[in-house]
């Protein structure tokens, strides 16, 4: 059987930030705690300078947060992942080696790893207790499949530095020479 329907065109680029209520809800009971403290200041005579001057930018945290966090994300065109964390950058999709979640503070992110052996975490997509994304799983697999499609065919993958291999001249059958920074300690057999 023949299929007549028509394959939709795939878009020029994708973009993931965080959503409102993941940028506002971490933040939240920073809020609490500080307003709590200001009520409390009030009702019980002046604080120390310090501590009115720390609960202010307790509660301004979160105002900070929802200002500056709209910018985090990845966006995915099809020639680079274009990271947004507090600057900039391009990845070329032919140097990205892997995708992995990973677990931080409670969340889950994406962390991309780099040929050169840099890693670089995502602030979107992410996961977890007060920023809960329903899509985190659809979103992976869309940046995984995104870096597959457009990796390049001349795309090779790269050892990690740690995993730099003897020629073989030495006899150490394949393991990491003593001088290489990156080895793993050795380990007993």
């Amino acid at each position: 059987m023949e299929r007549s329907s028509k394959e939709a065109p795939s878009p020029e680029s994708v973009r993931y930030r965080l959503t409102l209520a993941q940028r506002g809800l971490p933040a939240l009971p920073l809020a609490v705690t500080g307003m709590a403290l200001q009520s409390l200041f009030r009702l019980h005579g002046p604080p120390p300078p310090g501590l009115v001057l720390m609960t202010r930018v307790w509660i301004g945290m979160p105002l900070f947060n929802l200002l500056l966090a709209p910018r985090f994300g990845i966006t995915l065109t099809s020639s680079a992942a274009v990271v947004r964390n507090l600057r900039r950058r391009t990845i070329p999709w032919s140097n990205v080696q892997a995708i992995h979640i990973e677990p931080y503070m409670g969340t889950r992110r994406l962390v991309l790893y780099e040929a050169g052996g840099r890693r670089t975490p995502l602030r979107a997509p992410i996961t977890g207790f007060l920023a809960w994304d329903s899509g985190f799983e659809e979103k992976y697999h869309t940046i995984g499949r995104w870096w597959l499609a457009h990796r390049g065919p001349d795309w090779t993958p790269v050892p990690p530095p740690w995993a730099v291999r003897d020629s073989g001249n030495s006899g150490n059958s394949g393991r990491p020479t003593p001088e290489d920074p990156f080895a793993p300690p050795p380990q007993a057999l």
